[in-house]
């Protein structure tokens, strides 16, 4: 029966690890970060990489964090208590089969596409109106739609629009703005349209992604439409 109860715990957690990693991609986090940080919370390993500044920055992600830490935490002390009493049988494991087969159906909904969608919107709505404006990322500010993309483009030498102003480069029709020009360690915003771009320039951009993609095809370094635009320093 022992046995039994840890096998099934186990299952538990499983179920845990895989909700919390589509939970954390509906915030707009990768499948890879998603599920390399949701086992580092729940193991207490305690990475500190850039990609956990992903996590630390987002309340949302913030609040999942917590009860990860709180979960692994509770989980060791579960198996521990499970493996030193083996031989007993005070184990639930009914009680406990319960708990994984109903967070195992919890995990089979999750995966169904529309109420991904529909939970998503639902994130975003939360942040929008539960959390002031400068605790958000800058993507979820300023993303709204699906075509909607930030981009950091660079100026080589011979560049097609080295010695040009984006005012001369972007038409007033087209869909694009020019966040600033990064030149060196100096960032140009209020002369960004009027100042004549050098070799070396990096520039960050924000628009319609179609457009950006025709229009800066060969420059294009950087691109992102989900939350992870959070490391751009604007």
């Amino acid at each position: 029966m022992g046995f039994l109860f840890i096998l099934i715990y186990l299952a538990i957690v499983f179920a845990v690890i895989e909700i919390n990693v589509i939970l954390f991609r509906l915030t707009g986090l990768e499948h890879e970060i998603a599920r390399f940080q949701v086992i580092s919370m729940l193991t207490g390993t305690g990475f500190t990489t850039e990609e956990s500044e992903l996590i630390i920055e987002h309340p949302l992600r913030r609040k999942l964090g917590a009860f990860l830490i709180l979960f692994g935490a509770f989980s060791l002390a579960v198996i521990i208590s499970a493996i030193t009493n083996l031989l007993s049988d005070s184990f639930f494991a009914m009680e406990i089969g319960y708990i994984a087969a109903i967070l195992i159906v919890l995990l089979l909904v999750l995966k169904i596409p529309a109420l991904q969608k529909n939970l998503s919107k639902k994130m975003k709505s939360e942040l929008v109106h539960h959390y002031k404006l400068a605790d958000l990322p800058v993507s979820d500010v300023i993303m709204t739609g699906e075509d909607d993309e930030i981009c950091e483009i660079s100026i080589e030498e011979d560049s097609r629009y080295e010695g040009k102003t984006f005012k001369e480069i972007i038409d007033e029709q087209e869909d694009i703005m020019v966040l600033f020009i990064k030149r060196g360690d100096v960032k140009i915003r209020n002369e960004a349209y009027k100042t004549k771009i050098q070799a070396g320039d990096r520039a960050i951009l924000y628009g319609d992604q179609k457009t950006i993609l025709d229009k800066f095809s060969d420059e294009i370094m950087e691109q992102t439409n989900a939350p992870e635009t959070d490391e751009l320093e604007l």
